[in-house]
């Protein structure tokens, strides 16, 4: 962003609104082939997913694409799919883990994708992208994980109203919430909250929005930074009122829609492709993986305030078709070095990118919510594109 004084608004959604549901299921389901095929002597670099989930009323209907153990059963799905919701917190009237219909449609993926992204199949010798497309990475100093202010902090609002109900007794709140942040900018960086706008879903129907309100200030005012809420911030808490039917029963949920959410809310430029429910043959997740993880690096390593970089893939090839970088030309190096010194730290090719980030783990259903990027790495490899172990390369690079 160029501007020195503006207002920049991004949302949140948690963890039980109706698509987080669906991204959940999708990245469970994944998990679950990468965990019992490789149990079954698969080897991981052959499993494949492409799941999409439907939720509605009391409803659940998978369908999409799959290669792993012959051993996976349309049981074993449905359980992981129950506990999946149970986790979630869903036990109501009209959306509850015991009760809900379970529909599974996945069938084995198209041999005519499979030969352009298995390596030594088709047309190409090396392992190609799972489809083409444009992925983004951004990185920028506003926050200590190096993400823009805005979703940051809607996310940090959000996650912590779910420590409180699930882990504190406060079994008032819904698993259902949405949460909005307009922070000001003050000679280019944040300074506060100008609006704060959440909406949660409530169990007990006799609270009102004031109610809400007093339940949950506490817990944003924990989460933003002191002296960010002062008199001037404008608040609206349930603005609709009651919010009691809530998640999959309230409005049906779509893998793969909430896709400003899960990235840089509309920070940073976005290619299109959602994350969920897919395995990291397809660079709509693993490349805008690798390219957050090189943007983090990058600014970790003091080189830019802020770096945005582009890849692009063709199906079945295995390079990418394209590198961009664009630090705003005010970095320590020209953009140009920058992209050469990236080519000499990371192989950008599919199996190079889950070799590097070691991607091919069961690592994926908790990234169905609060964002993919900002996050703290796992011991286990989860979240391995928010490590900073490139700063040293990269610098010797340039």
């Amino acid at each position: 962003m160029s501007r020195q004084y503006f207002e920049f608004t991004s949302e949140s959604v948690s963890e039980g609104h109706p698509d987080k549901v669906s991204d959940r299921i999708s990245d469970e389901i994944v998990d679950l082939f990468f965990e019992e095929s490789v149990k079954d002597g698969m080897s991981p670099w052959d499993v494949r997913v492409a799941a999409e989930t439907l939720t509605t009323t009391n409803k659940v209907v998978i369908a999409g694409e799959t290669r792993g153990s012959d051993k996976i059963s349309n049981d074993m799905i449905e359980a992981r799919v129950r506990a999946a919701i149970k986790d979630i917190g869903y036990e109501q009237d009209g959306f509850h883990w015991q009760n809900a219909d379970v529909d599974i449609l996945l069938h084995a993926q198209s041999v005519d994708i499979a030969q352009g992204v298995d390596q030594g199949d088709g047309l190409h010798t090396q392992e190609g992208a799972g489809d083409q497309g444009i992925m983004f990475g951004y990185a920028c100093t506003e926050t200590p994980d190096l993400m823009p202010a805005p979703v940051y902090y809607s996310h940090k609002i959000l996650q912590r109203l779910a420590t409180a109900r699930k882990l504190e007794g406060k079994t008032q709140l819904g698993p259902d919430a949405k949460s909005q942040v307009s922070v000001r900018y003050d000679n280019g960086k944040p300074v506060g909250a100008s609006a704060i706008v959440l909406s949660t879903q409530h169990l007990d129907a006799a609270m009102s929005s004031a109610d809400v309100a007093d339940l949950v200030k506490p817990y944003i005012y924990e989460v933003l930074p002191e002296g960010w809420i002062d008199d001037k911030t404008i608040w609206h808490i349930n603005p609709t009122g009651k919010f009691v039917i809530g998640g999959p029963d309230g409005d049906a949920g779509l893998t793969g829609r909430k896709i400003i959410v899960d990235t840089y809310g509309g920070a940073a430029p976005h290619g299109g492709g959602a994350f969920s429910g897919k395995d990291p043959t397809k660079v709509d997740r693993s490349a805008a993986y690798a390219s957050r993880y090189l943007a983090k690096n990058i600014v970790a390593a003091g080189i830019c305030d802020w770096v945005n970089i582009q890849l692009s893939y063709a199906i079945g090839v295995a390079k990418p078709t394209s590198l961009y970088v664009d630090m705003g030309g005010k970095g320590k190096a020209s953009e140009d070095e920058v992209a050469r010194a990236i080519g000499q730290v990371m192989d950008l090719t599919p199996r190079g990118i889950r070799t590097h980030l070691d991607l091919n783990k069961p690592i994926y259903a908790r990234t169905s919510a609060y964002g993919h990027f900002g996050r703290t790495p796992d011991a286990d490899g989860g979240f391995s594109w928010e490590k900073t172990d490139l700063v040293d390369a990269l610098k010797a690079a340039l």
